[in-house]
């Protein structure tokens, strides 16, 4: 049976893949690194959930247990052949094949007619300045890191900026189109 895969798997294995680690170590790399931006990892315990599918499907296996002073004990991890293998084969389908994600955005749009065209109007010019908000600190944070990182470690804030930005202008587009009576509610 062919692993799952997850967002959250081809972090864990990609962590594994640097260097034989704890699920702590995981879950606090992927946050000093931001990418928790693009990896849910909120709750500790799905890192341990899919650090047990993982080691079920074979693609990392316990390198050691270790225990320091006043410490709960801790397994380290280290990933297998197959699962580096398996880790590739997952990188390049994700990179090469669009996949059908369902984000909360487009579905509310999908429903846009349960609120009023005044709500709709209020809700989304509070869209486009969290929007506004999240580019502009993106872009601090990009001109920050590229002072230090070659480029290829911020390449999904690249996505994602151009994500966010695609966003606004079209609920820019959308709050326009609102305003000149282009989008209306008419049953």
């Amino acid at each position: 049976m062919t692993p799952r895969r997850s967002v959250l798997a081809v972090a864990v294995l990609s962590m594994l893949a640097e260097a034989p680690m704890h699920a702590y170590r995981m879950q606090q790399l992927i946050k000093e690194r931001h990418k928790d931006e693009v990896v849910n990892v909120a709750q500790r315990n799905s890192v341990y959930q899919t650090i047990e599918r993982l080691l079920r499907d074979g693609l990392i296996d316990v390198q050691a247990t270790e225990r320091a002073e006043n410490r709960p004990e801790r397994t380290v991890y280290e990933i297998t052949r197959e699962g580096r293998e398996t880790l590739r084969e997952w990188m390049l389908t994700m990179l090469s094949t669009p996949a059908r994600e369902f984000p909360e955005f487009p579905a509310a749009l999908a429903f846009l007619p349960i609120v009023t065209q005044e709500e709709a109007r209020e809700a989304l010019g509070r869209r486009a300045a969290a929007l506004e908000a999240q580019l502009s600190a993106l872009d601090s944070e990009m001109a920050e890191a590229l002072t230090f990182l070659p480029r290829i470690f911020l390449i999904e804030d690249e996505y994602r900026r151009a994500v966010i930005a695609a966003e606004l202008a079209f609920v820019g587009t959308a709050l326009a189109d609102l305003d000149a009576g282009r989008l209306a509610w008419k049953f």
